[in-house]
């Protein structure tokens, strides 16, 4: 409507011409001034509005740049000892950041958070640890489970131990990730920590291959 466009300024004009035209017939002017009103209401409202949606995505923005700092952030304190760890155990970088990121929630969890336990390994009656609820897939639910999970100093050891695990298996089979460690792609490597029963999740690997692939991680794997 051509109403819309109107302004304060070309309304007053607009009374003024149609008093002069119409002998100020006070019932058209007063007509005239509620239009002019509701206009300026208008578009007063339609430009607050689209203030606040700018202003709101402007946050949810500035939001997501500051959620993937800090991932990238995660990243680049891993990495560099995932390489290393890959030199004296053989475990992919990219498989070693894609579950630290996935077991730990980037680094968010309580387990993560309190006691630097990035991989959810558990302990055994003689290694420090904390009893923590955790979810397992058993019998085809998901149930949560109280269990207890290794302390750690930081985030370093736990990474250590958790290459360590890989590269030595565990006290009843010490050959258990033995294909891990065969794995020259992280796909392969992902496919061998599932059917190598490093997690009871049937969508492990499958969120490890996602996980690389989102965040590049395998350009940590090049020599």
């Amino acid at each position: 409507m051509v109403f819309l466009m109107l302004n304060t300024a070309e309304g007053a004009k607009l009374v003024a011409r149609r008093r002069s035209r119409r002998g100020r017939n006070p019932a058209y002017v007063g007509i005239v001034a509620v239009v002019i009103a509701l206009t300026v209401g208008v578009v007063t409202v339609v430009g607050q509005y689209e203030h606040g949606v700018q202003v709101a995505d402007e946050a949810a923005a500035s939001s997501r740049a500051a959620t993937l700092a800090k991932k990238k952030a995660f990243i680049a304190h891993l990495a560099p000892y995932a390489r290393t760890l890959k030199v004296n155990y053989g475990v992919l970088p990219s498989i070693t950041i894609a579950q630290a990121i996935l077991e730990s929630n980037w680094g968010t969890s309580d387990l993560a958070a309190k006691y630097h336990n990035l991989f959810g390994v558990k302990a055994t009656k003689a290694q420090a640890g904390q009893e923590m609820t955790t979810q397992e897939y058993v019998n085809g639910k998901w149930k949560v489970v109280t269990a207890r999970f290794r302390s750690y100093s930081d985030d370093y050891a736990s990474m250590r131990d958790h290459a360590q695990l890989l590269a030595h298996g565990t006290t009843w089979n010490q050959r258990q990730y033995a294909q891990v460690i065969a794995a020259r792609d992280y796909k392969t490597a992902a496919s061998a920590l599932q059917s190598s029963g490093y997690a009871t999740d049937p969508g492990y690997a499958q969120k490890i291959i996602q996980v690389v692939e989102k965040y590049d991680l395998d350009n940590y794997d090049a020599n």
